[in-house]
């Protein structure tokens, strides 16, 4: 899986990615997106944000994933694959876990819409920050046995790690 990010999660990116999901700072969003947006060089066929379970976007109002995808989408003149994955277990989320537990957290996480049709296509998967890729794997896993030919994860930000992490 390729991955693309614009930046990488340090200050003062991870301050602006906090203000826009915990300060509802939904502005910040176009901001991220167009940055993103500047780096791509190859388009997929299609875009994908990384859901959220239902209980954590009633509590936060929206997904900041959606958000991010939704300008790249308008933006790229892409399609956006909306409603197309369901987070359809309520994990912790991931940062609250050591790394070599976020894998475990995302197992059956996530399902496809029934009927959905991603044969022979490149799915690009948008999220704000990656840290181990355990999120954006576990939701690429069910795309390839989909038939999806390529999938990307596209972020915003992406943690770089510190020796001793792992």
């Amino acid at each position: 899986m390729h991955t693309l990010a614009a930046f990488r999660y340090e200050f003062p990116l991870d301050s602006l990615i906090k203000a826009l999901k915990f300060d509802e700072q939904l502005i910040l969003a176009n901001f991220l997106a167009d940055a993103l947006a500047s780096r791509i060089r190859s388009l997929p066929d299609c875009l994908l944000a990384l859901p959220l379970h239902p209980a954590r976007l009633r509590e936060r109002g929206f997904n900041q994933s959606q958000l991010l995808a939704s300008r790249l989408a308008a933006v790229l003149r892409l399609p956006l694959l909306t409603g197309a994955a369901s987070r359809v277990r309520d994990t912790p989320p991931q940062s609250t876990l050591p790394w070599r537990a976020r894998s475990r957290n995302m197992r059956r996480a996530f399902a496809l819409t029934a009927g959905l049709d991603v044969r022979d296509k490149h799915v690009a998967i948008v999220d704000d920050v990656m840290t181990t890729g355990a999120s954006i794997d576990a939701l690429a896993h069910l795309l390839r046995d989909a038939g999806a030919r390529e999938v990307s994860a596209w972020v915003v930000a992406r943690t770089v790690p510190h020796r001793g992490k792992y």
